[in-house]
């Protein structure tokens, strides 16, 4: 009775207390002794829970966005509606979003490419925008100015585009390469009868 209790009381209080939130890492170490952590202190832990419960999940605002997607894609070339497109095709101005297959952000970027980059925190939008651009900046570069192969390689990885000469006959690298020139092309202003 006195356990059924102090258990009762126990599940009582959870349910009136703010949620404490953090992320949790882990490593195994050398002995096979599991660590947890909600704060890291080396490379060795991995991510394995994300807490979003203090995270906003509404999108951002597409005007509070322009200025700072402007400005970095300026500073490397970039067309910043270009990047507009992209983001809004990659995460629908959600700084928060994560995808399937790990990839985070506004721009969508996976960890080992924020790693490469020197990005530590993907979820604080100006430096997803600017390691985004900054990838994207590379591709470019690599494909010679071909625009329409930098955004399939940003999808499905420059092996893959040099392997086809051109957009790879994936079905979600075809679609995502069509939303984003679509995207453009309206926030552009045009339409598909000019």
């Amino acid at each position: 009775m006195l356990r059924t209790t102090i258990f009762t009381i126990l599940v009582l209080s959870m349910l009136y207390l703010p949620p404490a939130g953090a992320d949790i890492y882990t490593y195994v170490d050398g002995n096979n002794v599991v660590h947890f952590t909600n704060v890291p202190t080396s490379r060795r832990y991995r991510l394995i829970w994300r807490d979003y419960g203090s995270y906003d999940h509404s999108q951002l605002p597409e005007a509070a966005l322009k200025k700072r997607v402007s400005i970095v894609a300026r500073k490397y070339g970039m067309d910043p509606t270009l990047i507009m497109a992209m983001i809004k095709v990659e995460s629908d101005f959600m700084p928060y979003a994560v995808s399937s297959a790990g990839a985070v952000g506004l721009m969508q970027l996976l960890p080992s490419t924020a790693r490469v980059r020197n990005v530590s925190n993907l979820y604080t939008p100006g430096k997803n925008i600017e390691a985004g651009v900054r990838y994207f900046k590379y591709l470019y570069d690599f494909f010679n100015g071909n625009y329409i192969k930098a955004i399939a390689a940003y999808n499905a990885g420059e092996k893959a585009v040099i392997k086809y000469n051109g957009i790879p006959p994936y079905p979600e690298t075809q679609w995502y390469v069509a939303r984003v020139l679509k995207a453009f092309w309206k926030m552009k202003g045009y339409t598909e009868r000019q």
